[in-house]
C-alpha cells in the first residue's frame, strides 16, 4: 500500500459529521425544558400574525370605539388606544410587521458579519487588520443613535427600518466568525484541501463555513431579538413606519397617555417581552445543543 494511501485518510479524520452533530443537537435541544418552551411560545406568536389577520379581516388603523377604552369594554376585548383602534387587532397586525423587521435584520446583519469575519479570519494578515478596523469603527458607534440617523436620512419604511438595523449590528457576529475562522482554517481536513490545491472560496464557503455554522447559528437567532428591541426603541422615539402596524408603532403612538390608557402601552410590551423571551431561550437552548462542553447540563 502506497505512503499517499496511507496519508490521505489520516488527514481528513479530524473532518465533522454535520448530519450526525445535527440529529445529536436536535436531540439535546428537545430534552431542554426551556428551549422547547421557547420554541412553543415563538410558534404560537408567528402563527397567530400570519393567521390571525386572514380570521379577523379587519383594518388595525380603523376607529373601532371611544378612545381609551379600558380592558373588557364592550367595544374592545382588551381596550381601546387614544384613538379608539382596537388594541387586539393592532397586537395581531402589529406581530407580523415586528417579526418582520427581526428576521429581514437579523439575516441581513448575519450575512454582514459572516462575509466580513470569514475573510478576515481566514487570510490574516493585512486583510484581517483593515476589516477589524473597520468593525471596531462600527463597533465604538452609538448602535442606536447610528440607527436613527439612517432612519432619518431616508423614509421610515419598514425596510429601511430593518435595513439600519442590520447595518449597525453585524460586529458581534463578524467577531465570532473570525474567531471561528481562525481556529478551523489549521485542521488537518483544511490543509489537506489545501494540498489538493483547493481555491480559497471553495475552502472559505464548502469547507470552513459549514462546519462553523453552529454557533452563528445561535448568533443569528439572538439578532432576531435584539433587532425587535432596535425596532421598539425606533418607533417609541418617533421613527417607526407610519403607514404599518407594529408593537413598536403601538408603544410609540400611546406613550403620552400611559398614566391614562397604560394598556395602549402594556401590552405591546408585553407582546415584544414574551417574544424576546422566546428568541433567548431558544437561542440559549441552541447554544448548549450546539456546544459538547453544555450538553451534560442539559
Amino acid at each position: 500500500m502506497s505512503q499517499n494511501s496511507i496519508a490521505k485518510p489520516a488527514l481528513l479524520s479530524n473532518k465533522p459529521k454535520p448530519l450526525s452533530q445535527g440529529k445529536e443537537a436536535l436531540n439535546v435541544f428537545c430534552r431542554n425544558p426551556s428551549a422547547v418552551l421557547g420554541f412553543i411560545l415563538l410558534s404560537s406568536i408567528i402563527l397567530i400574525s400570519i393567521f390571525g389577520p386572514l380570521i379577523m379581516g379587519v383594518d388595525p388603523f380603523e376607529i373601532i370605539g371611544p378612545p381609551m377604552e379600558p380592558p373588557g369594554s364592550e367595544f374592545a376585548l382588551l381596550g381601546t388606544d387614544y384613538l379608539g383602534r382596537d388594541i387586539l387587532t393592532g397586537l395581531i397586525y402589529g406581530g407580523r410587521a415586528t417579526l418582520l423587521v427581526g428576521i429581514v435584520a437579523a439575516i441581513l446583519s448575519v450575512v454582514i458579519g459572516i462575509f466580513i469575519g470569514a475573510l478576515a479570519g481566514y487570510y490574516g494578515g493585512t486583510i484581517d487588520e483593515i476589516l477589524m478596523r473597520i468593525t471596531e469603527f462600527f463597533q465604538v458607534l452609538p448602535s442606536l443613535l447610528f440607527a436613527m440617523v439612517l432612519v432619518t436620512l431616508f423614509s421610515p419604511t419598514i425596510w429601511i427600518i430593518s435595513v439600519a438595523i442590520g447595518i449597525v449590528s453585524w460586529t458581534n457576529t463578524a467577531r465570532l466568525t473570525r474567531g471561528e475562522f481562525i481556529r478551523l482554517k489549521r485542521l488537518d481536513y483544511v490543509l489537506a484541501e489545501r494540498v489538493i490545491g483547493a481555491r480559497s472560496s471553495r475552502i472559505i464557503w464548502k469547507v470552513i463555513l459549514p462546519n462553523a455554522i453552529a454557533p452563528l447559528i445561535v448568533s443569528a437567532t439572538l439578532a432576531i431579538g435584539t433587532a425587535i428591541l432596535f425596532e421598539a426603541g425606533l418607533s417609541f422615539l418617533g421613527l417607526g413606519d407610519p403607514n404599518m402596524m407594529s408593537w413598536g408603532l403601538m408603544i410609540g403612538n400611546s406613550r403620552p397617555y400611559i398614566l391614562i390608557a397604560w394598556w395602549a402601552v402594556t401590552l405591546p410590551g408585553i407582546a415584544i417581552f414574551l417574544t424576546v423571551l422566546a428568541v433567548s431561550l431558544i437561542g440559549d437552548g441552541l447554544n448548549d445543543a450546539f456546544n459538547p462542553r453544555l450538553r451534560e447540563r442539559v
